[in-house]
């Protein structure tokens, strides 16, 4: 029986996939064997040794300590796609916003106070005040083309909108996934140069951390406006002031409201609204509780975002699990001491990333205790557990 902690409100839909079964939930318990959350920040709490898995219900782990967990053995899954929709709805919603100037016009109508013949007219000025831009022929230049940035693609596309394009860390199959017709840039800088608009769609780290900075603004488009609905630091908040004050940039655009740029007509700041909706907290919540179910109870990993995926169909109910460093002999000492406490191995695979690696070993009969010990002292090894069907 595995033990859930759940932190923050993570939508039903999803913790009801936690059969009785196999788990209990208890908020309270000092040993957890998994953790799942939303928002919360882990950096500040002490996460116990008997944690094998944290399931963040969304797609940035900025609030996990991902490299203390990695080297503990824990894994951490994410939920990327899960939110692209509604996320793409927030995007395209704030271009039409940007374009026509809506949030602008709307507070000008809210506060006009006059009545008959006096409001038609202050109606019929406010029209031409507010007066805007349609997108069809426009270029927004999209910053990370994973599942959010390649659904913003497309809703800009079917807007008539051209888009251009760079991921620098695009894997082969989230190329496949473009759609057609988006133009490849260099690098952020040949992006602005060329887009009316540029949306950030990376996760946060030490590559995307100010990414739009006061350098690559400089370079870009006169007049472009800037959208920002990844994380808050992505985007340089001096750098995007002063652009904003020069007239470079014509508008920003962003989900993280700070006190720089907040109260400025030319910013438009709302408070993190990007998943916030029913059906993505859904999908998100469901996402990762099945990768945590098939994590515990097949030894599968699904969407680790330090750990490479691995999945072998069972050929027997006894299944090892390790999670170890990436180095020579590894899966050979793991054979020796099976070979040696006299277990027959029915089928066996390895998968790395970088500096850890993950290895799966089905056996004819049960796995004792000595043995996952045995192997769980091996140099290496970060952590080894059986996944008993």
């Amino acid at each position: 029986m595995f033990t859930l902690r759940v932190y923050n409100a993570v939508s039903s839909k999803g913790l009801d996939l936690f059969s009785s079964e196999h788990f209990v939930r208890d908020d309270d318990h000092p040993a957890p064997d998994l953790i799942v959350l939303r928002s919360e920040n882990l950096h500040q709490i002490e996460i116990p040794d008997s944690v094998r898995a944290i399931g963040r219900a969304g797609a940035g782990v900025n609030n996990i300590p991902v490299p203390e967990m990695t080297e503990r053995g824990v894994f951490v899954f994410n939920t990327p796609g899960a939110n692209a929709n509604a996320v793409r709805e927030l995007v395209l919603g704030a271009l039409l916003m940007s374009a026509r100037n809506l949030p602008q016009a709307w507070e000008y109508t809210r506060n006009l106070t006059t009545e008959g013949d006096a409001l038609h007219k202050e109606v019929e000025a406010g029209k031409k005040r507010f007066a805007g831009s349609e997108l069809p022929g426009r270029t927004i230049g999209i910053v990370g083309l994973g599942a959010i940035g390649r659904a913003v693609a497309e809703g800009a596309i079917a807007l008539g909108m051209k888009v251009v394009g760079y991921d620098p860390v695009l894997t082969v199959d989230g190329a496949w996934a473009l759609p057609a017709g988006i133009e490849r840039a260099r690098d952020v800088n040949d992006l602005v140069r060329k887009s009316d608009f540029v949306s950030c769609h990376v996760p946060l780290n030490d590559h995307t951390r100010g990414m739009i900075n006061a350098d690559v603004l400089a370079d870009a488009r006169p007049g472009i406006t800037v959208l920002n609905f990844a994380r808050d630091e992505v985007v340089d908040d001096d750098a995007v002031r002063d652009a904003l004050e020069s007239g470079r940039v014509f508008r920003y655009l962003t989900d993280f409201p700070t006190a720089q740029l907040k109260n400025r007509d030319d910013v438009i700041a709302l408070p993190h609204l990007g998943a916030s909706t029913a059906e993505a907290e859904e999908n998100c919540a469901i996402m990762v509780a099945n990768q945590l179910c098939e994590f515990l109870l097949d030894g599968h990993v699904t969407n680790s975002v330090n750990f490479p995926g691995i999945r072998l169909g069972r050929g027997s109910p006894h299944r090892l699990f390790v999670a170890n460093a990436n180095v020579p002999n590894m899966v050979g000492q793991i054979s020796t001491a099976m070979a040696d406490a006299g277990l027959n191995i029915h089928d066996m695979i390895n998968q790395s990333r970088g500096d850890v690696a993950c290895t799966v070993v089905d056996v004819d009969s049960d796995l004792p205790a000595a043995v996952i010990d045995k192997i769980s002292g091996i140099e290496g090894v970060l952590r080894a557990f059986s996944v008993q069907a």
